[in-house]
């Protein structure tokens, strides 16, 4: 069982500046790695209207200057719409700032504009995944190899083992087979896939990589008053959640938002965010499966930075006791 403070860094209008944002989440990480969280993830997006952040490796460089203990994650960087090359070196840089604590979950993309402003085409996205991995496996490994006319070597060398930190992210089975064909490990973004993932490693004789299983929340926020804290959380869940499902059906696209609706009580049941005292999140660990990811999101679609502070001063006095859960047998 992991623990994830998770930063989109979304800035809708109606919600905090985002210089104010930016600079709660480099405190909050380092808030995070003092109290024992496992996992700082940090995503990717282009050209969203709310300001969703397009740079995780940018901000990844602040939490590494920031923190000591906990993993950065990266996830997802979108593949295909980037030089692999470019990625290689990033991740190389990246991982020897941090002292070796980064992770990288590849993704192929689903935005059609994100393609369109990189000169992509999405058609190519399993193309471009596969050539990209094949490149950051060799490059990362200090080859130096031509590919498509061109020399590529990459200087420096991250600190692990790109199959240290390399991980492929899908909600596909597709994106499962591409996990275990290349021996790395693998983050559904569905239930549902882990099976595949593994029977796939076994049948092409390798043991299974990393693996993030899901809970069966998306998101907690702790508070004492559950029902008082419904009201000031439910417009920037509202506005996360339609964004993500007007894109995931007009797409198609095979995520945990497609079809979902922004009505309040369905919200509330769909387990995207559990609103819980400390209390009920540690009775909910002692029944979570120990490869599960628990994630907060503190700044959730612009949230005021000290409602989310809130939810981490309540979550470091049951810190222990989750330690205390994921350690036993």
């Amino acid at each position: 069982m992991r623990t994830s403070l998770k930063f989109e860094l979304r800035a809708p209008d109606f919600g905090a500046a985002i210089h104010e944002l930016y600079t709660a989440a480099l405190d909050m990480a380092a808030f995070g790695d003092e109290i024992g969280i496992a996992r700082i993830n940090l995503q990717e997006h282009h050209g969203f209207d709310d300001n969703f952040m397009p740079t995780p490796f940018v901000m990844g460089g602040g939490v590494a200057a920031r923190t000591k203990r906990c993993r950065i994650n990266l996830g997802a960087v979108l593949l295909p719409l980037h030089d692999p090359v470019k990625i290689a070196e990033q991740i190389a840089v990246l991982d020897q700032l941090s002292g070796g604590r980064l992770e990288v979950i590849l993704g192929a993309g689903y935005v059609p504009w994100e393609f369109q402003t990189f000169r992509r085409s999405m058609h190519d996205r399993a193309r471009l995944m596969d050539e990209g991995i094949e490149i950051l496996l060799r490059a990362l490994c200090g080859e130096r190899f031509h590919h498509n006319g061109r020399e590529i070597y990459v200087r420096p060398l991250p600190i692990q083992r790109p199959e240290d930190i390399l991980l492929v992210g899908g909600g596909v089975e597709a994106s499962a087979k591409r996990a275990a064909r290349f021996g790395l490990g693998f983050a559904p973004t569905v239930r549902g896939l882990l099976g595949i993932y593994e029977a796939e490693c076994h049948r092409l004789g390798h043991a299974p990589g990393i693996t993030f299983g899901s809970s069966s929340v998306n998101d907690v926020h702790l508070t004492e008053d559950p029902e008082g804290t419904w009201p000031l959380l439910l417009p920037h869940l509202k506005h996360a959640v339609g964004n993500y499902a007007k894109i995931a059906d007009e797409t198609g696209t095979n995520t945990p938002f497609r079809g979902m609706t922004t009505d309040e009580e369905r919200l509330k049941n769909s387990g995207l965010l559990a609103v819980w005292t400390p209390r009920q999140l540690v009775d909910h660990a002692r029944k979570t499966d120990k490869s599960a990811t628990i994630s907060f999101s503190p700044l959730m679609a612009g949230l005021a930075p000290e409602i989310g502070w809130k939810s981490l001063h309540l979550l470091k006095t049951i810190m222990p006791a989750l330690e205390v859960i994921r350690a036993s047998p």
